[in-house]
């Protein structure tokens, strides 16, 4: 046995290895070699040497090692060379504005060369291309979120520094919310007939819960707010889904007295003052005695004498702004919405000045406030009058001084 291998060695060394070499072969056609080196011996050991045997088992186990090695290879060259292709493919695909990925990884490579089609191959690709989309988005969401405390971070530094800001919206709210506790008390309540539901669209319904959200957000933070009162209120109506939508669980938590009755039945008679724009009465002071009632109404169509006829029908004082008063309006309705009578109310309420409470009112219709008082108004639209009748002008110098009709007649 010793001689046999001794022999294999030297052909090897000698003989194969030089052939292959000159004739350009290759390392992995080395296995074939080996099998001729082992015949050649086999037939000099037994030339030789009869008597001695080969080791059979381990000539199956270097011939079965060979095969491996070659088989191996093969199929490691045969794979590169797919996935090679099969990028070549990813990128052809991209080109032509197809959902690829961008990065994709060999176990997903495989995965998609073993799909059974093209269009599962296309629905794997379409979701790795949504999978990597998704995390780029993610990512981002996390950089900006790490912007954000890193510029809260910089704020709240430089609010401690001051040492005036120390009232958080915590704190605040709590505030608002005892000063409206105290209201509902000692406060002068403020009604809002809720009973108009049947002459307004939903649209209309709408924006006028919305009105009523602003209105009583306003008196919340106000110095002194009024007791809300929703009078004519109904459970199921537009005008309770409204208010769900917007407050939702902050509905049954609003310090507000909600109620289906009428404002009749709830106050006296004697008290109450229906605040519309038809009404012939113009209010001249706020009364604190009184009890205001405000129609939760918003018509575009601007529907005339709705809520005065409300009024009337219950037998109540009615009161309009004195708007024509100390405004110079233009042309135009003179409705105004909830929230801006809520802001005329309070200010009226706080400090009685009708200035600073109608400057509330939209600066597009009125044209600024009155300088003269009313009665050298009234004597100039006389003064007009006389004009146009024709009267003697010795009338008009008696009661006006020289020159004075002139400049009125060029206005």
């Amino acid at each position: 046995m010793q001689s046999a291998n001794v022999l294999l060695k030297k052909i090897v060394r000698c003989s194969v290895l030089p052939f292959a070499t000159q004739h350009g072969m290759k390392k992995n056609l080395f296995p074939l070699s080996r099998t001729l080196s082992l015949s050649l011996c086999l037939k000099q050991d037994n030339s030789c040497n009869p008597s001695e045997k080969l080791d059979l088992d381990g000539w199956k186990k270097v011939m079965k090692s060979g095969l491996k090695e070659v088989s191996e290879t093969v199929s490691e060259r045969k794979e590169l060379s797919t996935l090679a292709a099969a990028r070549e493919i990813l990128e052809m695909w991209r080109l032509a504005g197809r959902s690829v990925p961008e990065n994709i990884s060999e176990e997903q490579l495989k995965i998609f060369m073993e799909c059974p089609s093209k269009s599962a191959k296309k629905k794997y690709l379409k979701y790795l291309h949504l999978k990597e989309l998704y995390k780029k988005n993610d990512k981002r969401k996390m950089d900006e979120k790490r912007e954000r405390r890193l510029e809260t971070a910089s704020k709240t530094d430089e609010t401690r520094r001051n040492s005036f800001v120390c009232l958080w919206a915590n704190c605040m709210d709590r505030a608002y919310s005892w000063r409206v506790a105290q209201s509902m008390i000692f406060g002068q309540p403020l009604v809002f007939d809720m009973s108009y539901e049947k002459d307004m669209s939903i649209r209309e319904v709408a924006n006028t819960v919305r009105q009523i959200v602003l209105s009583e957000s306003c008196n919340r933070r106000s110095v002194d707010p009024f007791h809300i009162h929703f009078c004519n209120f109904k459970d199921d109506s537009l005008y309770h889904k409204e208010f769900i939508k917007h407050y939702r669980e902050a509905w049954g938590k609003l310090l507000i007295t909600v109620t289906d009755q009428c404002y009749t039945d709830v106050f006296p008679k004697d008290k109450l003052i229906y605040l519309t724009a038809d009404s012939p009465k113009v209010m001249k002071t706020f009364d604190h005695d009184k009890i205001y009632i405000v129609g939760s109404m918003v018509d575009r169509s601007i529907k005339t004498g709705v809520s005065l006829a409300q009024a009337k029908r219950l037998g109540l004082e009615t009161a309009a702004l004195p708007l024509e008063k100390y405004l110079l309006w233009n042309t135009g309705a003179k409705n105004l919405t909830l929230d801006q009578m809520m802001h005329i109310l309070l200010t009226l309420k706080d400090t009685g000045d009708w200035k600073k409470a109608l400057e509330f009112v939209p600066k597009r219709k009125y044209c600024g406030f009155v300088s003269k008082p009313v009665h050298e108004l009234k004597k100039t639209l006389n003064l007009i009058n006389t004009l146009k009748l024709g009267k003697r002008q010795e009338e008009v110098r008696k009661q006006f001084p020289k020159n004075y009709s002139k400049r009125l007649i060029q206005k």
